[in-house]
C-alpha cells in the first residue's frame, strides 16, 4: 500500500505511536473482561464470602462480587471506608480488620466517596476502577519520561505500566496505583524546579499510601556549607511527612492504636527477603506439573526486584532525585517482613513501585545495560497471569434454539454445579473451568415436558496422578487415569435427558490435595469447556 508505506515514512513516530496505543488497547481488552454484569468491577475489591456476616449495611444492600469460600482481600476493608466513612462508628470497627490502620490511607477513600456522592452503590463502583482511571493517568503522565522517539522509551514505559506490582495494584484494587500517580506528580515538579509544589503533592500522596514519603528524598538537599539553605530544606521535608504524621495522630486519640496487623510488615535485615527466595524455589522445584502454577511467575518477581535492587546498590548517583528515590526503596526492601512477602502474589512488588519506576527511567540506553533492563522487568510476565479474566462461564449450551429454549417460560436447558465440593468458575482468554475438591455433581437440567438427546463433552486436568470416574444413575459411564501433565478429553454420546434434572456424579479414587504450587485450595481434578449439544429430541 504505497500511500500508507508515504504516510509512514512522511511521520517517523507514527509506528511507535502506535505501538503504545497497541498496549492501551490491550489494557481496555484486558480489564473488559473484568466487568460482570449487575456487578460492575466489584470483583477487582476481592470480597470474600467468609468475610460477608461483618460487612457494613451499607455493603449488604448492593450487588457486588464475593469470592467463595474464601476470607477475601485488603481492598474489602478499604472500600468499606469509603462507603461507610463514619470512622467512629462500631459497624466500621467491626467490619474492618484494623480500623486506626487501614485508616491512615483516607485519601482515596474520601475521593471515592466523593465520586460516588456519598451513595454506597456508586462508591463501592468508583473506588474499584479508581485503580483503572490512574493507569490511564499514569500512562499520559510517563510520556515525559518515555516519549515515543525511540523504541526503547516504548520498552519501558509498556514495563512500568505492566508491571507486577502496578497490574497487583488494578488486579486488588489497591491504593499503590493511585499514589504512585501522586509521586510522579510530585516528580514531575521536583524536576521543574517547584519543589515547594513538589513537596506539598508528595505529602498529599503519603495521605493515599504511607510510604509515599519517601519520595521526599527527591528534594534537594541542603547545602552543608550554606546555612541559607537549611530551613527551606527542612521545611519542605516537613511539607511532605507532617500530613500523614498529624493524621496518624488524630487516628491515635480518635480511635486508638488497635490491632496493628502491620506489625510484620517489618523485619531484621534481608530477613522476609531471605523467607521468600526460600519459600519461592522450594515451590518452583517441587513443581510436578505445568499447568496451571503460579510458582515460576512468583520466582520471576523475585528475581526481577533482586536485579532492581542491585542497580541501585551498585550504580551510586547521589545527585539524581530518581536515583534516590530508588536506593531508598532499595533499602525499604531490605527491611521488608514475611506479611508484605510471602504468598502470592506477592505484595512486596507494589509496595515498591517507585522503585520499579526509577529503574525503568535509569537504566543505561547503551552496551549490556538493556539485559539487566529485561531481568528487572521479568514480573511483567507474572502480570499475564493476574490479568486472566475471572471465571463466569462453567458450562455452554449448542443446538436448535426451539430445543434449548422452553417457548412457554422462557427456561434454558443448563448444568447446575451441586453445591457441594465445588470452587468457583475460573477462565483464560480461551477456555474456562471449574476445580473439585471432593467428590461432586452436576445437574443437566432439561426444561422441555420432552425428553432431548445431547452430546456431552469436556475436558478433566488433575492436580496429580490420580483415577476420574463419572456415574449416572450408580452406573459407571466413563473413567480414566489422569496424570497431571496431560488434560484428557472426554465424550458422552447420545445421552437422554429426560424432562428435568439428570445428574453425573464425579468421583476420584484418592482425596483432595494441595498441588504445591502456592495454591491454598485442597483440589482433586478441574473440570474444562463443558458443552452440551443438543441433537434433537427424542
Amino acid at each position: 500500500m504505497p500511500g500508507l508505506k508515504s504516510f509512514l515514512q512522511g511521520r517517523p513516530d507514527t509506528l511507535r505511536w502506535l505501538a503504545y496505543g497497541s498496549l492501551v488497547a490491550l489494557f481496555v481488552w484486558s480489564m473488559a473482561f473484568f466487568y460482570l454484569p449487575g456487578q460492575g468491577f466489584t470483583y477487582l475489591i476481592e470480597f470474600g464470602s467468609m468475610e460477608h456476616s461483618r460487612y457494613v449495611p451499607e455493603l449488604k444492600a448492593v450487588g457486588h462480587y464475593e469470592a467463595p469460600n474464601s476470607p477475601g482481600y485488603d481492598s474489602q476493608f478499604y472500600a468499606q471506608i469509603a462507603m461507610h466513612p463514619h470512622l467512629g462508628d462500631k459497624v466500621l470497627r467491626d467490619a474492618v480488620d484494623s480500623l486506626p490502620y487501614r485508616a491512615r490511607r483516607i485519601l482515596f477513600l474520601l475521593t471515592a466517596w466523593a465520586i460516588g456522592g456519598g451513595n454506597p452503590g456508586r462508591v463501592m463502583n468508583a473506588y474499584a476502577v479508581q485503580n483503572i482511571v490512574c493507569w490511564f493517568i499514569l500512562a499520559a503522565l510517563l510520556l515525559r519520561w518515555f516519549p515515543p522517539t525511540e523504541w526503547g522509551n516504548w520498552v519501558r514505559w509498556g514495563a512500568v505500566l505492566f508491571s507486577f506490582g502496578l497490574v497487583f495494584s488494578i488486579w486488588g484494587a489497591l491504593l499503590d496505583g493511585p499514589s504512585l500517580v501522586l509521586t510522579v506528580v510530585g516528580m514531575a515538579l521536583i524536576e521543574s524546579e517547584r519543589p515547594w509544589a513538589g513537596a506539598l503533592v508528595l505529602g498529599l500522596s503519603g495521605l493515599g499510601k504511607d510510604t509515599s514519603v519517601l519520595c521526599g528524598v527527591a528534594l534537594r538537599p541542603p547545602d552543608l556549607k550554606d546555612p541559607r539553605t537549611w530551613g527551606p530544606a527542612l521545611a519542605r521535608g516537613l511539607a511532605v511527612v507532617l500530613p500523614l504524621v498529624v493524621w496518624i495522630v488524630v487516628l491515635r486519640l480518635w480511635l486508638g492504636r488497635g490491632d496493628d496487623i502491620g506489625d510484620r510488615n517489618f523485619a531484621r535485615p534481608f530477613v522476609g527477603l531471605a523467607h521468600k527466595l526460600q519459600d519461592a524455589l522450594s515451590s518452583f522445584l517441587a513443581e510436578r506439573y505445568p499447568y496451571p502454577s503460579v510458582a515460576k511467575f512468583d520466582l520471576l518477581v523475585l528475581v526481577g526486584l533482586v536485579a532492581q535492587f542491585c542497580f541501585f546498590v551498585f550504580r551510586i548517583r547521589w545527585r539524581d532525585p530518581w536515583w534516590r528515590v530508588g536506593a531508598t526503596y532499595a533499602v525499604l526492601m531490605v527491611f521488608l517482613g514475611d506479611a508484605v512477602w510471602e504468598r502470592y502474589p506477592c505484595a512486596a512488588a507494589r509496595v515498591l513501585l517507585p522503585m520499579t519506576l526509577a529503574f525503568n527511567i535509569l537504566v543505561p540506553r547503551k552496551g549490556f545495560w538493556p539485559l539487566l533492563l529485561i531481568v528487572g522487568n521479568l514480573g511483567v510476565l507474572g502480570s499475564t497471569e493476574l490479568l486472566r479474566p475471572p471465571g463466569r462461564e462453567s458450562y455452554s449450551v449448542e443446538g436448535p434454539r426451539q430445543l434449548r429454549i422452553n417457548a412457554k417460560d422462557g427456561h434454558v436447558v443448563e448444568a447446575v454445579y451441586g453445591e457441594r465440593n465445588w470452587w468457583g468458575p475460573e477462565r483464560s482468554r480461551w477456555e474456562f473451568w471449574r476445580w473439585s475438591l471432593g467428590d461432586c455433581s452436576i445437574a443437566l437440567h432439561n426444561p422441555q415436558p420432552f425428553p432431548i438427546i445431547a452430546d456431552i463433552r469436556f475436558r478433566l486436568h488433575a492436580a496429580d496422578r490420580r483415577q476420574a470416574i463419572v456415574k449416572l444413575g450408580g452406573k459407571v459411564i466413563w473413567s480414566e487415569q489422569l496424570d497431571p501433565s496431560d488434560t484428557e478429553s472426554a465424550l458422552i454420546s447420545d445421552l437422554v435427558l429426560e424432562p428435568g434434572d439428570t445428574v453425573l456424579y464425579f468421583q476420584s479414587d484418592k482425596p483432595a490435595a494441595y498441588p504445591g504450587n502456592n495454591d491454598r485450595r485442597k483440589l482433586t481434578f478441574s473440570i474444562r469447556g463443558l458443552e452440551i449439544d443438543i441433537k434433537g429430541r427424542r
